[in-house]
């Protein structure tokens, strides 16, 4: 386990599940989705390197070595296979990992993920970075959410806290402005996704004003998409019961041998 790469772990069980954060945020904006898998599996949620309790690891910041530190911590625990679910940057990073040890990786569960266009709302990201106050976070949360949604106080309240370390808002803004350069993304090749064997769905808000929700167009055939109507890209705080239930599903499917499935959910 390396010491400077904070994880938050809780319940026991024989499956396990990985939850990585999306840019900015925390692993404490997962409470809500965890809860409803407790006590009977194995949560570990990270804090991503330049974020919380793992600011530390800023120098790993980028997306490709942000997945090889969470993959060695995860060998030096030996975990065997894991499910993994990413959000935004999160599910970049979870996409990384799987790539570059697939036999590691027992399901793929991507909410609203980075790499899988070049659109990036850079303005918007930016402002986050260096929202300083609890009214600037919670308008941030706001705008990136769909419309009517009203940001979990709990949340923004973990955003600030983590915001007064020192070093973390620099680091965050430091971050944002190497993500959004010429406010594009970098992206994963379609023909690298092509080659997931494991249970992928992907689920997407369909007026997320982050990523454009046609990021979701043109998925490998053995991929799930599942849109939810009227929520934005913050998925796992506009609507954890859904997310749970996504994670859930994906983690009881079987590889890459069944038949493709492709359907909607509303929020």
């Amino acid at each position: 386990m390396l010491p400077s790469l904070h994880v938050a772990e809780s319940g026991a069980g024989s499956k396990t599940i990985i939850f990585l954060h999306g840019f900015g945020a925390c692993h404490s904006i997962w409470r809500d989705v965890i809860a409803q898998f407790m006590p009977g599996v194995r949560a570990l949620a990270y804090d991503l390197p330049g974020h919380g309790n793992s600011l530390k690891r800023r120098e790993e910041g980028g997306a490709k070595q942000a997945a090889r530190a969470i993959l060695a911590d995860l060998a030096a625990r030996r975990l065997g296979k894991v499910h993994l679910v990413g959000h935004s940057m999160g599910g970049a990073i979870a996409t990384l990992m799987a790539l570059a040890d697939p036999e590691s990786v027992a399901s793929l569960t991507l909410l609203a993920p980075g790499g899988f266009g070049p659109e990036i709302n850079g303005p918007l990201l930016r402002r986050y970075a260096a929202a300083d106050d609890r009214g600037e976070i919670r308008a941030c949360l706001a705008a990136m959410s769909g419309p009517g949604s009203v940001p979990p106080e709990h949340v923004v309240e973990a955003l600030f806290r983590m915001r007064g370390r020192p070093g973390q808002l620099q680091t965050l803004v430091d971050m944002a402005a190497v993500m959004t350069k010429d406010d594009r993304q970098g992206v994963i090749p379609s023909e690298r996704l092509e080659t997931l064997s494991m249970p992928v769905m992907v689920v997407w808000g369909t007026d997320d004003p982050v990523l454009p929700v046609a990021q979701a167009e043109g998925l490998p055939p053995h991929f799930h998409l599942h849109h939810v109507l009227e929520a934005g890209h913050m998925l796992v705080e506009e609507a954890p019961d859904l997310v749970a239930e996504a994670v859930r599903r994906n983690t009881r499917r079987r590889g890459r041998s069944q038949r493709p499935v492709r359907g909607a959910a509303a929020s």
